[in-house]
């Protein structure tokens, strides 16, 4: 073999062996600070687009809930920690989303290994608090059932669970 070949094929090498350097140490940076989480179309409009979705299933609550506000009685004000290292812990809710993780930018930071930096999306819609899972490694509980595709409807006392972190909303 030509050493000029074989100084190619060190090259090369070389290069193969940074690439896989920096990809490491992408991940771990994605990992430990995690990825910056962008805001989903429907979250921006989410005063506008919900009430008609609402209004146009026909269901008679759901504009009852618009109209009395985020506070009417079938609306949850706050959630509970029942389970895991913050069990106990009360969050008072607003009209925002709040994104539950490990990262420190999330509205409720749950610190376990079996927590994803982004794992799940609270939001409020047309009156009802819905949970979406964010393409987390573990998954998100309703009930029991793991939550897969869109947003799911959230009751009030429903166990949510997280890691090893369980929730619920209540009034």
């Amino acid at each position: 073999m030509s050493e000029l070949v074989l100084l190619l094929l060190r090259i090369g090498f070389l290069v193969l062996l940074w690439f896989f350097v920096f990809g490491v140490v992408y991940s771990l940076r994605a990992d430990l600070f995690g990825v910056r989480a962008r805001k989903l179309p429907a979250e921006a409009a989410a005063g506008a687009a919900p009430a008609p979705t609402a209004a146009a299933s026909g269901t008679t609550p759901k504009p009852a809930a618009k109209a009395g506000g985020p506070a009417t009685a079938n609306t949850a004000t706050r959630l509970l920690i029942t389970s895991g290292p913050k069990a106990g812990l009360e969050i008072p809710l607003g009209s925002e989303a709040m994104t539950i993780g490990r990262s420190s930018e999330s509205g409720l930071v749950i610190r376990d290994d079996y927590t994803s930096s982004h794992h799940a999306r609270m939001m409020l819609r047309g009156g009802t608090w819905t949970i979406q899972d964010l393409d987390s490694t573990n998954g998100t509980y309703v009930a029991g059932q793991r939550i897969t595709g869109g947003p799911v409807a959230l009751a009030i006392g429903t166990p949510i669970k997280v890691g090893a972190t369980t929730f619920e909303l209540r009034a």
